[in-house]
């Protein structure tokens, strides 16, 4: 297990759309741990491969002490709308209000190969969102209202 470099806004890589995961081998969860070394490193909520230069579909999120591997996430269904503020692990210093849905459905893959369903609502769904928009090359700014400097 590795901390790994997390590249930051500017760099073309986060501007990608990533690939799926066809692999459910050592090599992806290498990756998922050394995600989550860095994740924890980071004091983070969430983390996803592009952020760590990698263009496969996978993020982790970490939330009231749950670790959640997402691979080759589909967002099924969603419904409701949440407004708050958001940062990003390689956009440091700032934070931008996102509209956001309220809940969701999330069907992905654990490290296994093992599909699974997630639903979430508030906090844990607008992570879920946020990291999933890396997989697409998205950031939060280019939803954001507003982005300030994070004075907090």
């Amino acid at each position: 297990m590795a901390i790994r470099n997390i590249i930051q806004m500017g760099d073309p890589t986060l501007r990608k759309r990533s690939f799926e995961v066809v692999d459910f081998g050592e090599k992806t969860a290498a990756l998922l741990d050394d995600m989550k070394d860095t994740l924890i490193k980071a004091d983070g909520v969430g983390l996803a491969a592009p952020q760590v230069g990698v263009l496969r579909r996978i993020f982790i999120v970490s939330y009231e002490d749950k670790y959640y591997e997402c691979i080759n996430p589909v967002i099924v269904a969603k419904s409701g709308k949440q407004v708050g503020d958001e940062a990003c692990l390689s956009v440091r210093g700032k934070f931008g209000t996102v509209e956001r849905p309220k809940k969701i459905t999330v069907e992905a893959f654990d490290r296994h190969g093992n599909k699974f369903t997630v639903k979430a609502q508030d906090f844990l769904a607008r992570a879920f969102c946020h990291e999933y928009d890396h997989l697409d090359g998205i950031l939060y700014v280019d939803k954001a209202k507003n982005v300030e400097e994070d004075k907090r």
